[in-house]
């Protein structure tokens, strides 16, 4: 089952043209989480982690695809917010972003690093990898693990809530400016435990047995804003309910020991995996990955953090 995130690729954000749905099948609510580690992201998996980290994780000690190249693959079209323009070798949007900034702990420079177009579903089947590591919002999940590698956690997934443009809730900019809103969200999801246990609102939420009931509930009125997972708040309002807007983000997620992360995809028993995750391990504890998340998620994208 492709995850929840990958409906994002079908996003539009506030300054990215519609985007298309790659699967319907993706819009999952319930976050396939891979557990987490120490750091609050989601353990490495594959041989060459569990055996320790390589004596070097310098360039010319890495066996890469290409002698001193970094080859990269994600899907096509490349959808914003996570690339922009359809073209990952820009560097922009969040993760072209990612994928240079994990290049550079590695001692790769921009030039160094090779694209390769690879069709989701393909990039975590079994077999061997034409690329060194994959990019493409693939959350990390056990049954992945026993295909591919996964690096550590480089995206948290997040929540959302979602608003007609011309409702009052459209313009809150606060959880506190939400407490009066008729809210709803999908039974059994972290969205309910959201509004919930974040927002409180006045009155009790409207509960829907799918995310399309509680879509079309926000279409007819019947709800002034649901939330959903910030990845399929990009796609709900770029493709399914462009009259919607995302009003912003939640900055935690209750349980966050069961959370939904995006990582990297490796090849089973990748030499590179456990480089890889001590980089994007690195990334994350010197504020690069905050960093790139506000430029390209909550400024570029229109998805503020509410608070």
């Amino acid at each position: 089952m492709r995850p929840a995130s990958r409906l994002a690729a079908g996003a539009v954000t506030a300054a990215a043209t519609a985007l298309v749905a790659l699967a319907t099948s993706a819009c999952a609510p319930q976050p396939e989480a891979g557990g987490s580690g120490p750091s609050g992201a989601a353990s490495a998996s594959g041989s060459a982690s569990a055996a320790g980290t390589p004596a070097s994780c310098a360039p010319d000690a890495l066996a890469t695809k290409a002698k001193g190249k970094l080859t990269v693959g994600t899907d096509t079209p490349a959808y914003a917010p996570w690339f922009q323009d359809d073209d990952p070798a820009n560097g922009k949007g969040y993760e072209s972003a990612v994928a240079y900034a994990v290049a550079r702990k590695l001692g790769f420079a921009k030039e160094d690093v090779v694209w390769q177009k690879v069709a989701f579903n393909n990039a975590f089947a079994p077999g061997e990898k034409t690329f060194d590591f994959d990019i493409n919002q693939v959350s990390i999940n056990e049954d992945r693990r026993k295909a591919v590698d996964l690096s550590t956690g480089y995206y948290d997934v997040r929540q959302a809530v979602i608003a007609l443009k011309d409702s009052k809730a459209a313009k809150a900019t606060t959880l506190a400016e939400l407490k009066g809103a008729k809210l709803g969200a999908q039974v059994g999801t972290t969205s309910l435990d959201v509004i919930n246990e974040q927002i409180k609102p006045q009155q009790r939420p409207s509960v829907f047995q799918k995310n399309d009931l509680a879509k079309a509930a926000l279409k007819n009125g019947q709800v002034d804003a649901i939330v959903v997972d910030l990845p399929t708040a990009f796609y709900i309002t770029g493709a399914e309910v462009p009259e919607a807007k995302v009003v912003g983000q939640f900055q935690t997620t209750p349980g966050a020991g069961a959370k939904e992360q995006f990582g990297l995809v490796l090849d089973k028993g990748s030499a590179l995996t456990s480089c890889v995750s001590r980089a994007v391990d690195a990334l994350r504890a010197d504020g690069t990955l905050a960093a790139i998340e506000k430029q390209w998620l909550s400024d570029a994208a229109g998805a503020p953090v509410l608070k």
